[in-house]
């Protein structure tokens, strides 16, 4: 089964918590603080593999986790990192965030990595607190969680020529015919329901990727017949190959049929109906398709360079792919892969303010990347803990912004996942 559209749940791994250890030695039995630092959480990373056609190892599992890092223990020793999770997909995937349909990576070269969610910091331990003022300090840091959200990830097909047409018009037979794809062929409408790719080798050392789009009908853009699952396909292909069929055995008009298509193109996307496109007039081998070709070449002969064809006989197909390999030298990528072996950040650095403070339905919230943070990392069953995290929120201006924004006491303030009851002495 051919899958090219599927949703998945990723969660990096959260930061190890940073340990509150004394050093208790022979002959200092009054060390300093000696807890070490959480390990960093493993980040889940997509990465782009020639080797899978399709989505289908996400049918059975949705949910990607990777590895928390390791808790920090005595003698300042560190916790071990979390391993990073790779998760592999094919080539051609856009990587998309659920809910908002932001598109976060377009995956289209092999060995291509995006980082989808990072791991969580590890927390401090309470060597990393000691101060000339806190020389014992009795907390650490909790580990940072690791982030986690749903994807969409839609799946469409790297090929340089696309075939395109209404059902039965004889696609596959094609396909079949100039490339050693071997897709279902039957003689009823809707044989081919997923996209077939095939190479065509026309000389030594020159070759194309064509694909065989399941046909299109009439409101195809609006998502009929499954429009757009299969239009999708058509967005990277450089050259299109739209086949009609001139025999009209089914009492349908190939001129009809030609606009009907190219309307649906340009109402998904106005640049497929102006991309490069070739008319194959197949079935040529019928009686009544040699009448037909006249009328098709009178009404659009002088737009459209229309090569007869019979996907039967063969006759015919060696000058289309001898045309289409000609364009094709001439055109450019669609898409300009990049680099392969690269780790891409989704969520690069930019500037934004610290934090910002909302009110809704009596609740200050104040919101903010590194302020969650500090909030989320924080022991709260520790009083020394409690007590610097308001130091740090007092000294980012949280305190302040919060009396500015007409705060008063005993009222509600929520920072990520935490409810707070403001005092107005800060403490």
């Amino acid at each position: 089964m051919f899958y090219d559209y599927v949703k998945i749940y990723v969660k990096a791994g959260d930061g190890g918590n940073g340990c509150v250890a004394f050093r208790r030695e022979k002959y200092e039995p009054h060390g300093g603080p000696a807890g070490g630092d959480g390990g960093r959480g493993g980040s889940v990373i997509l990465q782009a593999d020639e080797g899978l056609q399709t989505l289908v190892d996400f049918r059975y599992r949705r949910h990607y986790k990777a590895e928390r890092g390791q808790h920090g223990q005595g003698n300042t020793r560190h916790g071990r990192s979390g391993d990073d999770l790779i998760v592999r997909v094919p080539c051609g995937t856009v990587v998309r965030r659920a809910g908002n349909g932001i598109v976060l990576a377009d995956l289209t070269r092999h060995g291509q990595r995006v980082v989808v969610a990072r791991g969580g910091r590890g927390g401090r331990g309470n060597a990393r607190f000691a101060t000339s003022t806190r020389q014992a300090p009795s907390f650490a840091e909790k580990g940072e969680p690791g982030e986690e959200l749903w994807l969409e990830l839609e799946l469409k097909l790297l090929a340089d020529v696309g075939l395109v047409g209404f059902p039965n018009v004889g696609k596959s037979t094609i396909i079949a015919a100039i490339s050693a794809a071997r897709p279902k062929i039957a003689d009823y409408p809707f044989t081919t329901i997923q996209p077939n790719l095939g190479v065509v080798r026309v000389d030594t050392g020159r070759s194309f990727v064509v694909a065989d789009i399941p046909g299109l009908i009439e409101g195809a853009h609006q998502g009929a017949g499954l429009g757009h699952r299969f239009l999708r396909h058509v967005e990277r292909t450089r050259v299109l190959v739209h086949v009609v069929d001139m025999a009209a055995l089914e009492g349908r008009d190939p001129v009809k049929d030609f606009e009907i298509i190219n309307r649906e193109m340009r109402m998904y996307d106005p640049g497929l109906a102006a991309r490069p496109q070739i008319v194959a007039a197949n079935k040529m081998d019928l009686p009544t398709a040699r009448d037909n070709l006249a009328k098709f070449q009178a009404v659009l002969g002088d737009k459209y360079e229309i090569y007869p064809v019979s996907a039967v006989t063969g006759k015919g197909l060696d000058k289309l792919i001898y045309r289409v390999a000609d364009l094709l030298d001439k055109m450019p990528r669609v898409t300009e892969p990049g680099e392969p072996e690269t780790v891409e950040e989704v969520h690069p650095t930019v500037d934004e303010p610290p934090f910002e403070i909302e009110y809704r339905d009596g609740t200050y919230i104040v919101k903010g990347r590194e302020v969650e943070r500090r909030v989320a990392m924080t022991d709260f069953d520790n009083e020394e803990a409690v007590h610097y995290l308001q130091q740090q929120l007092r000294r980012m201006g949280v305190e302040e912004a919060l009396k500015q924004s007409g705060i008063t006491k005993g009222a509600t303030v929520r920072i990520g996942d935490f409810e707070f009851e403001y005092e107005e002495d800060g403490n």
